[in-house]
């Protein structure tokens, strides 16, 4: 099997983030959906689960944070350039998430801007130009201000 990431989130109305999540770019499995959890994939490799409350309770019985006033995790997917970055949080916006709620960054070699989707994760969207970085450096020795 291929390696993969699952990222399971919990959600509040199944059906509304499902076509939030489609509005900016995922598409859902359907042989992995129900009325309890629907697979949405970025890439072959990549699956968002969403699931209900009462499901995601059937896994833990860790309390639910409220992710509109805290952060357990912060997502982040890659872009090949800085206009898909700006066009998923544009969708993102329209679809009834929220556009920016982390400042947009530009460091010349990286480009970054985020969204948060109906229930309040935030997903951190970059590119880098690679090339930009000197070679025989590392990201993390380039100015990041």
């Amino acid at each position: 099997m291929t390696k993969m990431i699952f990222v399971n989130l919990p959600v509040t109305d199944l059906p509304a983030s499902m076509k939030f999540y489609e509005a900016v770019g995922f598409t859902n499995n359907p042989m992995f959906t129900n009325d309890k959890a629907a697979a949405m994939a970025w890439s072959d490799e990549i699956v968002v689960m969403l699931l209900t409350h009462e499901f995601w309770k059937t896994f833990t019985d860790r309390a639910i944070p409220d992710a509109h006033s805290s952060a357990q995790v912060f997502l982040c997917l890659s872009h090949d350039s800085k206009e898909s970055v700006d066009a998923i949080v544009a969708k993102a916006g329209a679809a009834g998430g929220k556009a920016e709620p982390t400042p947009t960054q530009d460091h010349g070699f990286m480009y970054g801007s985020s969204f948060e989707d109906p229930d309040g994760h935030i997903w951190e969207n970059v590119w880098m130009n690679m090339a930009a970085v000197p070679e025989g450096e590392t990201v993390a020795e380039q100015p990041l201000a």
